[in-house]
């Protein structure tokens, strides 16, 4: 008989952090990962050269910034178990052709005295977005770390106050609406809606305009951040606490199923054919597109609605860049300040919409949406003294012109050899001679180093539409983080509500699970 309490399957960021409440609160809880190391997306290895750390995925910590888990220091993860936050005074820079810089640093007055530079009125208007994102963030955030409330009553709460109908009004509209409409520069535009696409989202797309309300907020009111060392060092310190509290980890260990007994959760299997038994309840990182790959006997209804969430339209194409000598921008240094960093080859709005809509019909844009940068300026832990590493992103279809994502394997190596060159206008020193080594990540690659989580390229675990936000994400059936039918089966991963990114979600389901076992979780964490 096990002796386990909780086995959970999946030692991605928001598996752990369910799992640290859990075993915090007591519960013997053993993780199993299919990978030979933990972490998911929130992963720093050195897959190039040895000294030089790159982020797998995740780089930037912006959500969990919020959280009462690193607020509050729940878990104790900053004060016992090592995990340090740098937070730089300039979150966002984009890089323009023609040699200007707009630079948004979490100083509300210098961020709208910079973009006065490009245009007056533009700055009147982003003060007003700002200090309303801020406004509404206490309640926006509240609400994104436990379990949503109903869809049916959250709609009806937001209906009765003029600020919820502006959110509701905003969750409705596209991005690219709300701001083609507020601002007049195309070059602020640019930097705006290039900043909310970063959550996997085209410009255009209806049930999306949430992102220009939610980022001036969090990048004012928190700043965006990277753990010292990397973005792995959140795993790191969330592995410490796990351990210090009598939890388990076994890596290499793939699942195979959820068993299930009259309609229980019990335990999982591996495809050793090894089981793993659970007491209390069994956790799974398990998109909903395979759902019915792991469990069997659900019901058809469920099976068929979970295969028709919504995928984000967009992927990443990813290269990590092993540098002998740092990166150096034809901008000037004041640039290396920015954490995140856009490079636009045009100055109005039209050529990247035009490049978006490539990927809406599953081209590869020509014309690169380019950003990423060399976190080393930052943080010389990540490489050896006086070197760098470049980390490449490039937004792109999962599919190609209709010949399946397997085409990226023909095509990987010659679209990053074109990215390279696009980064020369910006970036002086990205030639071969600098160049020690380099890795590159296809939207397919990243669906096989996580094929339960990041199904079609979907880093984000499914598309941030209205319909699959909150009590609906990633469906009405699965958003309260249990499966229909399937009792002691809880879920977690990007797929659920908050949404795709480090947001240390799985607080939330620990909050649910919290509530169905009986234990009290402000004891737990007082």
């Amino acid at each position: 008989m096990s002796n386990y309490d909780v086995v959970v399957m999946g030692a991605g960021h928001n598996g752990l952090v369910a799992a640290c409440y859990l075993a915090r609160a007591g519960k013997k809880v053993l993780i199993l990962e299919r990978q030979e190391w933990p972490g998911g997306g929130v992963v720093t290895r050195e897959i190039n050269t040895p000294g030089y750390r790159h982020d797998l995925h995740s780089s930037v910590h912006i959500m969990i910034q919020g959280n009462p888990m690193i607020t509050e220091d729940e878990l104790d993860l900053i004060g016992k178990y090592g995990l340090e936050y740098r937070y730089p005074d300039v979150p966002y820079a984009s890089l323009f052709l023609d040699g200007e810089v707009l630079i948004t640093p979490k100083d509300l007055d210098q961020a709208c005295a910079n973009i006065a530079e490009f245009n007056k009125n533009d700055a009147v208007t982003y003060r007003r977005f700002a200090e309303r994102a801020m406004r509404m963030l206490p309640m926006i955030m509240s609400g994104s770390y436990a379990p949503p409330l109903p869809w049916g009553p959250f709609m009806a709460m937001m209906d009765m106050e003029a600020e919820g109908r502006e959110v509701l009004d905003a969750m409705n509209r596209s991005s690219l609406d709300i701001i083609d409409n507020a601002f007049e520069d195309d070059r602020v535009k640019l930097h705006l809606i290039k900043l909310v696409t970063e959550n996997l989202q085209l410009p255009d797309e209806l049930g999306t305009g949430m992102g220009i309300f939610i980022m001036p907020g969090i990048i004012h009111r928190y700043g965006v951040s990277q753990p010292v060392g990397g973005s792995g060092g959140l795993t790191d310190a969330l592995v410490r606490c796990l351990e210090d509290q009598g939890g388990e980890i076994r890596l290499g260990a793939e699942v195979d199923k959820v068993i299930v007994d009259s309609g229980e959760a019990k335990g999982l299997r591996l495809t050793t054919g090894e089981t793993f038994m659970a007491k209390d309840a069994v956790i799974g990182a398990i998109h909903p597109h395979v759902l019915s790959k792991f469990i069997d006997g659900l019901d058809e209804g469920v099976k068929t609605r979970a295969k028709n969430v919504t995928l984000s339209t967009q992927s990443l194409f990813v290269s990590h860049y092993d540098l002998r000598e740092q990166t150096k921008y034809r901008y000037g240094e004041d640039v290396t300040a920015a954490v995140m960093l856009e490079y636009f080859p045009y100055n109005t709005l039209e050529p990247m919409l035009n490049d978006f809509d490539d990927i809406r019909r599953k081209r590869i844009p020509a014309r690169r949406l380019l950003g990423g940068g060399d976190e080393t300026h930052g943080d010389p832990s990540r490489a050896p003294a006086g070197a760098g590493i470049f980390h490449s992103i490039t937004m792109v279809p999962y599919n190609i012109d209709g010949k399946g994502p397997e085409k990226w394997d023909e095509v990987k190596e010659d679209y990053a050899a074109e990215t390279l060159r696009q980064y020369d206008p910006f970036i002086s020193n990205l030639g071969a001679d600098n160049i020690i080594a380099a890795s590159h990540w296809s939207p397919l690659d990243m669906e096989r180093s996580s094929p339960n989580s990041f199904v079609g390229g979907d880093m984000h675990g499914c598309a941030p539409f209205l319909y699959q936000s909150m009590g609906h994400r990633p469906n009405p059936d699965l958003g309260q983080y249990t499966v229909p039918g399937v009792e002691g089966l809880y879920l977690v991963g990007p797929f659920q509500h908050p949404g795709g990114g480090v947001f240390g979600a799985g607080r939330a389901t620990a909050l649910r699970m919290f509530d169905d076992l009986g234990i009290d979780f402000e004891q737990v964490i007082a």
